[in-house]
């Protein structure tokens, strides 16, 4: 991914009330950012932050984390955050790979929200569903692991279906067409885009047993 640098970006970022500094050091600790023992629901690539703004807002019963690797992208989640008070959402800025570094059985849900695909099979282990991911998430899950995908990209959804089989999960909810079921759903800005177009939404919810 090729992203035009913001100036600025990473002071704005960091300078977020809702940005948590050196999450490493609260490693098991997280429950006293947010105050309570309520779950934690993470979304990995958070993007805009259109998502897990609106998932925040919706359900105060519930904390929530978003990362992001790309301080240009994170900036405009930030902005939009400028003006809101929102008690149980936080953002880190980094990279999930560094997960383990940061969260230690704290985690209820992973958000995988229109990640990038990596279509080429020499990248497939950079794809958020690979078996090097699943092995990551495995420690910073509290209890059963819950993986939540969503994606316009069938070719990534296919391969994700069969990432997820093959670590262990059971696929409990799966939809060609999002859009047209009757459930909740809070979009994204590519979600918004790509549905306005008339492109399918796939979605998928994971629990490995």
């Amino acid at each position: 991914m090729r992203l035009r640098r913001v100036k600025n970006a990473l002071e704005t970022v960091e300078n977020s009330k809702y940005i948590i500094l050196k999450p490493e050091s609260h490693k098991g600790k997280f429950n006293e950012i947010f105050g309570n023992n309520n779950p934690i629901y993470l979304e990995i690539g958070m993007g805009k932050g259109d998502f897990i703004i609106q998932n925040a807002i919706n359900h105060p019963e519930n904390n929530y984390i978003g990362l992001e690797k790309y301080e240009s992208v994170q900036m405009r989640a930030v902005q939009k955050l400028e003006c809101l008070d929102i008690p149980n959402l936080r953002l880190i800025h980094m990279d999930a790979e560094n997960l383990n570094e940061v969260f230690d059985k704290e985690i209820d849900t992973i958000f995988l929200n229109f990640s990038d695909p990596w279509p080429k099979n020499r990248h497939a282990k950079r794809r958020l569903t690979s078996s090097f991911f699943l092995n990551i998430y495995d420690s910073t899950f509290k209890g059963k692991p819950h993986i939540i995908q969503k994606t316009d990209n069938i070719g990534l959804f296919a391969s994700s279906i069969v990432s997820l089989s093959e670590y262990g999960y059971t696929i409990h909810n799966c939809s060609l067409d999002l859009h047209n079921e009757d459930m909740e759903n809070f979009e994204t800005e590519y979600e918004h885009k790509f549905s306005s177009k008339g492109q399918k939404i796939n979605y998928l919810d994971a629990v490995k047993e």
